[in-house]
């Protein structure tokens, strides 16, 4: 007998990658000791070089963090990292000069949660192929926190109109987690808070069917920008149904055309240093290597 293998369990939707989150931070100096010293990325060495943007790769994907006015995501966002214990030296050994910041850490069963020196939430997982894939480095999940009662409209909105896959949940609140790409997830959790007004953060994705979610949304008028040929964006999430207004994040939409599609990215090992420098050991392996396959 054929083994009954769930062949819909690699079914992807229409979207194939969450590449980079984008907030705005006032100081770039301040950003570098949070994002590459304390939680141990890697400054993107080819693009956004000067003092006015700087791009931090995780694995294939990135933070963009350009110079501005501070944006903080209503929520926070999910990286994979591996050496949990390497994570809290280097928080500790910038905390001094974070003082006077929001800059704050915090251990978990399962996570670090660092907090960036305006207010961005990052939770830092040991790396879990069970759970995250088999990355040891890479962004698995952006979580938005969203008014009660949106999260069944949401589940609606993504794949009718951007035909891509969304599950609801209903445990630790009302959940709709939307499927970005294999073991990549844009997650939408129900809370009773008063969230702040939205102050332009963004999330950027691939999709493969570029031209029919943007004929869909420009019926409903809710193209917000055009980009280029390859990249266009909306901001506001509605129930198809109806219309309601949902939830407010732009979106950065681009096609699998586009030049920087999956454009490799360096990742360096943070544990190197000139006084313990080993050779051969630069930089990290964001995958699990062929002695860690379990079948997944």
């Amino acid at each position: 007998m054929p083994q009954p293998f769930d062949r819909a369990a690699e079914d992807l939707g229409n979207s194939v990658h969450l590449e980079h989150v984008n907030v705005q931070v006032p100081d770039q100096r301040l950003a570098t000791l949070f994002y590459v010293a304390g939680l141990g990325l890697t400054r993107d060495p080819y693009l956004m070089v000067s003092d006015t943007n700087m791009w931090v790769n995780v694995g294939r994907s990135q933070f963009h963090l350009p110079s501005g006015k501070a944006q903080v995501l209503r929520g926070h966002t999910g990286i994979v990292i591996a050496g949990r214990e390497a994570l809290l030296d280097r928080l500790a050994s910038v905390a001094g000069k974070l003082d006077g910041t929001t800059f704050a850490f915090s251990e978990h069963n399962d996570h670090v949660e660092a907090i960036c020196p305006w207010g961005n939430r990052i939770r830092c997982y040991e790396p879990d192929a069970a759970r995250f894939g088999r990355i040891t480095l890479g962004i698995p999940y952006v979580e938005f926190e969203v008014p009660p009662g949106t999260v069944k409209g949401i589940c609606a909105f993504y794949p009718q109109i951007m035909g891509i896959p969304a599950e609801y949940k209903n445990g630790d609140g009302a959940l709709a987690r939307v499927k970005m790409a294999k073991d990549q997830f844009l997650q939408f959790r129900e809370t009773d808070r008063p969230l702040p007004e939205y102050d332009g953060h963004h999330v950027q994705m691939y999709i493969t069917n570029f031209s029919g979610p943007y004929r869909v949304l420009s019926e409903r008028g809710l193209v917000s920008q055009e980009d280029n040929q390859y990249q266009y964006r909306f901001r506001d999430i509605v129930d198809p149904a109806d219309g309601r207004h949902l939830f407010t994040v732009e979106h950065e939409v681009r096609s699998a055309t586009h030049p920087m599609y999956l454009r490799p990215l360096i990742n360096r090992n943070p544990a190197q240093s000139n006084r313990t420098y080993a050779d051969g050991h630069d930089q990290w392996l964001w995958a699990m290597g062929p002695d860690q396959f379990d079948g997944r």
